[in-house]
């Protein structure tokens, strides 16, 4: 889980398919983003200018709050 401003971000715990935010302190999550390139994410880490995220299918980045990610090459 990181933090990004006023919101917590992370990898669900049901389906890591999917990120989940909350700007409520973790009282209630939503989800933000579902993988369509059938992949789980393993693991996010925040830089400062994007999100990184170690996928079971190499590393990929956002650069707006895990709404869309990109393969790293």
């Amino acid at each position: 889980m990181i933090k990004r401003g006023k919101e917590l971000i992370r990898i669900s715990p049901k389906d890591t398919k999917k990120i989940e935010y909350s700007n409520n302190e973790g009282r209630s999550w939503y989800t933000r983003y579902t993988s369509t390139y059938n992949f789980n994410f393993l693991e996010l880490t925040d830089n400062g200018k994007e999100i990184l995220a170690q996928t079971t299918k190499g590393l990929y980045y956002s650069n707006n709050e895990g709404r869309t990610w990109y393969k790293r090459s």
